[in-house]
């Protein structure tokens, strides 16, 4: 069966956003057709400027909402990769492996170091190096399929260089992984930047749908999101960004075309109205099922104990496989060492 990993960083409230790009196909697809891994990956967040009760407390929610989402710890892994120390054992291996060049082409490095430099300030070592700490989450667990969005496909492309790089230089490793287009799936942007991603990272923002906004919060947000210049309701993304945004939305929450959908509507207010009913509907059972769990946080704990323990098992023979063939001296076998005191 594929392999499959993925994971979502603890900076910030999970959105509709995520819900509909994502994780939904997770439930739906992914943790039926392939032997899945789910991961919560907090290590990423500490790359910039944080709170750590903050990530702690985020990295709960996000996995917490995962489970409310509808995975099943039966069929998939879910687990928080600070958890597993396979993934930091790992990343330092390749990092001895790729290049300064390679790091700063990232271009969500260049990105974000210009934006602090034009700010006076600098960022951290490890936003240089986070790439190769995603190339470790894939490599270790050998997956053979990375679902991401265009964003990310050139971490998954340096992720394949370096198992590539290692596999010549030492000795056939790692799996080389390939970077995979999610099935269809809602492109939800922000509300009141329909041309920029809701994204979760944005601290607050009336364009922002997030999974545990009350109904009317929600019904707020959408009732007041930009829509275009005309009174036609059409379907252009191009020229209407703001109203393809709503009907792309009411299509992944309700079904249907977003072509079509706009047919039915001859003004923007009912079709917010409908938009905004169909997000709530959407996420009324991801919210009743996070009210549950949060009831009983032991459960959780539990599922998260496991996933890590299960996720340990498959990355440790490809991790410690790495160690070796890099030229790191095994660790002398704790067995080993207890008949020799016996011997003693």
């Amino acid at each position: 069966m594929t392999r499959v990993f993925s994971g979502v960083k603890p900076t910030g409230h999970l959105t509709l956003g995520n819900y509909l790009g994502a994780m939904r196909r997770w439930v739906q697809v992914d943790q039926y057709a392939a032997d899945a891994l789910f991961c919560v990956v907090d290590l990423h967040a500490l790359t910039v400027d944080h709170d750590p009760a903050r990530v702690r407390r985020l990295s709960r929610q996000a996995a917490t909402l995962l489970l409310a989402s509808g995975l099943d710890p039966e069929r998939c892994t879910v687990f928080v990769q600070s958890h597993v120390d396979e993934h930091a054992r790992l990343s330092y291996v390749l990092e001895c492996v790729a290049t300064d060049g390679e790091m700063r082409r990232m271009i969500q490095y260049k990105e974000k170091a210009a934006r602090e430099r034009r700010r006076g300030g600098s960022v951290r070592l490890s936003l240089l190096t986070y790439p190769v700490l995603m190339a470790a989450d894939i490599l270790a667990y050998g997956a053979d399929e990375v679902p991401v969005g265009d964003d990310q496909r050139q971490h998954v492309e340096l992720a394949r260089d370096l198992a590539v790089r290692f596999n010549q230089r030492y000795g056939h490793t790692f799996v080389v992984p390939r970077a995979t287009r999610p099935g269809v799936a809602a492109r939800v942007m922000n509300l009141q930047e329909p041309m920029s991603k809701m994204g979760k990272s944005d601290d607050v923002g009336p364009g922002i749908v997030y999974l545990l906004d009350e109904p009317d919060v929600v019904r707020r947000k959408v009732m007041r999101a930009v829509t275009d210049s005309g009174r036609e309701v059409v379907y252009d993304r191009e020229a209407r960004p703001g109203l393809a945004n709503l009907l792309e939305i009411l299509a992944a929450c309700a079904g249907g075309e977003p072509g079509q959908l706009s047919g039915a509507y001859t003004s923007y207010g009912e079709l917010k109205r409908d938009t905004a009913e169909a997000v709530v509907e959407v996420l009324r059972p991801v919210q009743e099922r996070h009210r549950e769990l949060c009831a009983d946080p032991a459960y959780v704990e539990a599922v998260l104990r496991e996933g890590a323990e299960r996720a340990r098992g498959m990355a440790r023979p490809t991790v410690d496989a790495a160690y070796r063939a890099i030229g790191l001296l095994p660790a002398v076998a704790e067995a080993a060492g207890v008949r020799a005191g016996v011997a003693g």
